[in-house]
């Protein structure tokens, strides 16, 4: 029913191609034209003028170039015309591009900048964001953004995927701010050996988009139709002018200096804390980094280091799936867009936490090699690393890891504006002097075909896939069917109607010797259609979302496996920017062999094999991150297999004074089922003071009941100036055992303290530090 209701509001507000904009509240809009829109020049600096980044825009130079000033509404009035004045300018020399922006604000007291931390999200504060599509294809380009504080964020564009900013990249680049009695003002140089381009390109693409965070409105110069968005740089508009710049040799070299120390319990993680002695060890390396061409940089890493400098974040697992956490390690971060493979169907033939990490331990990397850039219209990333045998674990239960080689490489060929093919390859193989298994080749094709005017003005996107890869215990590409994966996706991402289907098969021994695999050996086809309306009669509310989500999943005998319904009947998106939602699921799931759900103190908690047929709801509540106190909140409860589950989470944060915030957040599962009842606590607490841009300090404390250890991490970061770091970390890691007292009273460890006797304490299991310094000198 609810799917005849959605298909018959879409028949009622899709119009045909050649419909009139504006015939309906709901109607989409019809696409920018910034092709044709004027271009920006770039004044290029006199020889003599120098630029001083200080957050001022004082220098003549500054009046002397033309400011774009024609920027259009697209929240909360699409099409509207801005409530406050901006002014950008860009200027230039040999070495850098300048980037000056003026943001007028009628009221400067409700300017709005508390994050400073490096890529900290800024939902909450004013901002100021542009990208640079340096080939001026429309594809790929550079993302930066800050905010009246001067923070820096930044990170590429990747074509066509559903996700195109990748923000794990870290450029070098200067920004300083002022906040004065007409608004505030940004000062911006971007290095031109910080940017991949093609020299032979005379426009390059350029687009910027401001927020004023109190008023929830956001302004574009470009693309500010809402079927456009910033990061897809074919909306962009184009700036010219640029000639006769130079990257330098484009050699960066930065060394690097790293010494930690860590104590543990001598009898191992289970033993009684004896007082082990302290280990130490320092480790020193470089990395070199050289721009082939203009758009293509090789690297080159000695006695590579992987000192921890994050902390992952603590999750309780009550599936039999395996828990997918996001790379940290800034060799694998930079540059990481182009290894992107089918990232809405999930195939995941690379994911390189698989190198150089085992059970989240470190592995020793000898040295490695890495290859990213642009040649014409194709992509190219590539890897090459070795690790070195070690031994993980405590001396109670030491383990080997053998000694290995990895090689990745991929390819995007572009076509069409927004389109691609790839290939990817991967080999995992001992290395010369190394022991393990023989080698393991996967490869795996892509296609990612998007454009921006279907049917005129809508997005359109279809994805497709294929991944296959050895086994040489079964005769290396043998029988190969049941090591692939495959699968096609078609997908409608526009603002008022969004639909989505896919079609995916994983063989039943698909696992990609350098991939990451959830689930194996199942068909799933899984179709969403979602209906966003804007009523512009009511002023509190700025969208409204139904969605109808659908999955049938079988095995490859075509025998079900998993079916699930759920049903947005509403959520709701306030002016205010809060948010509300209501949620209804139903679920088969058959389960062929049984596993444990939790680890009790009398033994596992079993969930038997079986067919159970389910039903559940979950309501929360996000408040705006502009205020300073807001959080979320949501409660689900529900059948859970053959039993009921209850579940509450919730956050709470504050920034009390500029630069300091605290955070703290809670789970708890409570679950009820014959065979036996348990409940799961995980809980975090968080706070960071941001003393400046450039300089934080952070930490967390983080426990759950499941594990039974509570961990301190704690971080100390200075950019002495970009591109050169310097860290010191601190981490403890205690196990909360059981304490049985002889009698009631005060004494050590923690619990109720009622006369029954039972306790708890902490038993240290590691605690260390790290220093780490590393410096980039450009060439």
């Amino acid at each position: 029913m609810i799917s005849l209701i959605l298909v018959s509001l879409l028949a009622t507000y899709i119009p045909a191609a050649d419909s009139v904009p504006g015939s309906s509240s709901f109607v989409f809009p019809p696409p920018g034209a910034s092709g044709d829109e004027a271009p920006l020049v770039a004044f290029r600096i006199p020889d003599g003028d120098r630029i001083r980044i200080d957050g001022r825009l004082d220098e003549a130079v500054w009046g002397r170039a033309e400011p774009i000033t024609d920027f259009t509404q697209r929240d909360p009035v699409e099409g509207g015309v801005p409530s406050e004045r901006t002014e950008i300018r860009v200027l230039y020399d040999r070495d850098a591009l300048y980037i000056g922006g003026a943001f007028y604000d009628s009221d400067p007291s409700g300017i709005i900048g508390h994050q400073r931390r490096r890529n900290a999200g800024l939902g909450s504060d004013d901002r100021f964001m542009w990208i640079l599509d340096t080939f001026g294809d429309g594809r790929t380009g550079y993302f930066f953004e800050t905010n009246p504080a001067g923070l820096l964020g930044d990170g590429i564009l990747t074509p066509g995927s559903g996700a195109p900013l990748n923000k794990s990249w870290d450029g070098i680049w200067e920004v300083r701010t002022t906040i004065h009695d007409e608004g505030w003002t940004a000062e911006i140089r971007i290095p031109f050996t910080t940017l991949n381009f093609d020299p032979a390109v005379d426009a390059w693409g350029i687009n910027f988009q401001r927020t004023i965070r109190r008023k929830n409105e956001e302004i574009l110069w470009r693309g500010y139709r809402r079927n456009q968005a910033l990061t897809r740089p074919i909306h962009a508009g184009r700036m010219v002018g640029i000639r006769d710049v130079s990257q330098g040799r484009g050699v960066e070299v930065r060394p690097f200096f790293t010494t930690s120390g860590d104590q543990g319990p001598a009898g191992g993680s289970g033993a009684p804390d004896t007082g082990a002695d302290w280990r130490g060890s320092g480790k020193t390396g470089v990395d070199l980094t050289w721009s082939m061409t203009p758009s293509l940089r090789a690297a080159l890493t000695l006695n590579t280091d992987f000192a921890e400098v994050e902390v992952d974040q603590r999750r309780v697992n009550l599936t039999r799936f395996p828990l997918r956490f996001p790379e940290q390690r800034e060799f694998f971060l930079e540059g990481s867009g182009v290894f992107s493979f089918a990232p809405s169907s999930s195939p995941s033939p690379f994911f390189s936490r698989r190198i150089g990490l085992v059970a989240g331990e470190p592995i020793p990397i000898r040295a490695g090699t890495r290859l990213v850039g642009q040649v014409r219209r194709s992509e190219i990333g590539f890897y090459q690393l070795r690790t070195a045998h070690a031994t993980l674990g405590d001396a109670a239960a030491p383990r080997g890891v053998p000694a290995e080689d990895f090689t990745v490489a991929r390819l995007k060929q572009a076509f069409f504006r927004q389109s691609h093919v790839g290939v990817i390859y991967t080999r995992r193989a001992q290395s010369s002097d190394g022991w393990g298994t023989p080698d393991q080749h996967t490869i795996g094709f892509d296609g990612d075909f998007y454009t921006s005017s279907f049917l005129g003005r809508y997005n359109a996107q279809l994805e497709a896939f294929w991944v296959g890869h050895t086994d040489p215990a079964a005769g290396g590409w043998d029988a190969l069917e049941d090591r692939t994966s495959r699968g096609v996706r078609v997908n409608f991402p526009n603002d008022v109607v969004r639909f989505h289907s896919s079609i995916r098969e994983f063989g039943e021994a698909y696992d990609p010797a350098v991939g990451f695999v959830t689930r194996r050996g199942f068909r799933r086809t899984q179709p969403t259609l979602a209906f966003s309306p804007r009523p512009e009669s009511i002023d509190w509310i700025r969208q409204l979302q139904f969605q109808f989500f659908f999955e049938y999943l079988t095995d490859l005998d075509n025998r079900l496996l998993t079916r699930t319904f759920q049903i947005k009947p509403l959520e709701i998106q306030f002016e205010s920017g809060d948010r509300l939602s209501l949620d209804f699921e139903r679920q088969f799931e058959r389960l062929d062999r049984g596993f444990a759900v939790y680890q009790g103190a009398e033994g596992p908690i079993r969930i038997e094999p079986g067919d159970y047929e389910v039903s559940g709801w979950e309501m929360s509540i996000n408040t705006a991150g502009r205020r300073r106190v807001f959080g979320t909140a949501s409660l689900a409860r529900g059948e859970f297999w053959s039993g009921d589950r209850t579940e509450m989470s919730g956050s709470v944060s504050t920034r009390p004074i500029p630069g300091l915030s605290l955070g703290t957040t809670v789970q708890r599962n409570a679950v009820e089922l014959p065979q036996g009842s348990f409940t799961t606590h995980l809980a975090r607490l968080s706070g960071e003071m941001e003393f400046s841009p450039l300089l934080s300090l952070a930490g967390n404390v983080q426990y759950d009941d499941v594990s039974e250890v509570a961990g301190l991490f704690a971080r100390l970061r200075w950019i002495m100036r970009p591109g050169s770091d310097l860290y010191l970390v601190w981490t403890h890691n205690w196990r909360v055992e059981p304490l049985e007292l002889e009698g009631p009273g005060p004494g050590p460890g923690l619990g109720p303290r009622d006369g029954s006797g039972a306790g708890r304490r902490l038993e240290r299991i590691s605690r260390g530090g790290a220093f780490k310094i590393n410096y980039a000198f450009r060439l």
